[in-house]
């Protein structure tokens, strides 16, 4: 009876230890995947040697055993899960993420397109919504994933041009939201707060921008399981490979990473030390990496209290020394890169 007890309790224990949810996630080095597989742009295929990667990180629930095996293992680390899924389930975090990634292949698409001046169309469906403030009046009818496209009938084509609206409203005044859930035209009406970031009269909602880009050469990308805006950078210089007819690559394995903006800015990601070390283990020999000017007040913020570039050549350093890695602002600058560099 007491082997039968102690087996019940082993048995016990290891299925904790294997399966029992812990409040944190696990963030390792994804992969790094070659961007041929993910875009095609009618009539343009790219046949160059040589690829441009996209590169990724994984992220998992942790659990005690992989718990224990992050703390020991070299560029794994522990995450919050507040700070990664900012209080989100894992639904509408994926969402988000989703969303995130959509958005960063539009603008990708479209600075690829002004760089090899070629045409394309924008256009302004409305806000998307981010997340709902538990202040909110509205909450319990819009939800994340909905795309505000009209108050008090009036629309903008900006957020910026609904929100100086909405502001201009007095605390407690009812207004009128006509949005888009699931593809199907709602309206709901209630009363605005007050805004504790700027005092001021809100729906209480966090957004950005959804804008759709069309092109007359049709573009297809599919980023499969992967999510985020970080992809922006390397599906643009892709899509410009193809669209351009230009060969920058020369052959060469080029991975990167960062958002990428209308005005092809390339912002800052998380986790940019785990993408070195996957884009060293695909065979990368060039890493475009973010870049900031370090200064006090931002290193005291910054993942690791350093900058997106500081902390891509330190790993490098010591997992790939024969991986260069190019600090650029814009989408201009690893072109050019690209272009004196063969």
């Amino acid at each position: 009876m007491r082997r039968i007890l102690w087996g019940i309790a082993a048995v016990a224990f290891i299925a904790w230890a294997l399966f029992w949810p812990l409040n944190s996630y696990i963030e390792s080095p994804g992969t790094a995947d070659d961007l041929k597989a993910y875009v095609t742009v009618k009539n343009h295929p790219d046949k160059a040697k040589g690829s441009y990667m996209i590169t990724s990180v994984y992220l998992q629930q942790a659990h005690p055993v992989t718990w224990l095996w992050a703390k020991l293992t070299p560029y794994t680390t522990i995450e919050s899960a507040e700070s990664v899924t900012g209080g989100q389930s894992n639904k509408t975090y994926t969402k988000v993420q989703n969303f995130y990634m959509q958005s960063a292949i539009n603008e990708a698409i479209a600075v690829a397109y002004k760089a090899a001046g070629k045409a394309y169309t924008k256009h302004y469906l409305g806000i998307y919504v981010l997340s709902v403030q538990k202040n909110s009046r509205f909450k319990g009818k819009i939800k994340v994933g909905d795309t505000i496209t009209a108050v008090n009938g009036r629309h903008f084509s900006s957020a910026a041009g609904y929100q100086k609206y909405i502001a201009s409203q007095k605390v407690g005044r009812k207004l009128t939201v006509t949005y888009l859930h699931n593809g199907k035209k709602k309206q709901a009406t209630e009363k605005l707060v007050k805004l504790s970031t700027t005092g001021k009269a809100g729906i209480g909602i966090v957004l950005t921008d959804n804008v759709k880009v069309t092109t007359k050469t049709k573009v297809k990308i599919d980023p499969g399981q992967i999510g985020g805006p970080s992809g922006g950078l390397m599906f643009a210089l892709q899509v410009y490979q193809q669209i351009s007819g230009k060969d920058l690559r020369h052959g060469r394995k080029i991975a990167g990473t960062g958002t990428i903006n209308a005005k092809g800015q390339v912002g800052e990601i998380g986790g940019i030390d785990k993408k070195v070390v996957a884009a060293h283990k695909a065979g990368a020999t060039i890493f475009f990496a973010p870049y900031v000017k370090p200064t006090k007040t931002l290193l005291k913020y910054e993942e690791q209290h350093k900058t997106n570039y500081q902390l891509a050549k330190e790993t490098a350093k010591k997992v790939a020394p024969g991986m260069k890695v190019v600090p650029v602002r814009t989408f201009s600058d690893a072109v050019k890169y690209l272009e004196t560099h063969k």
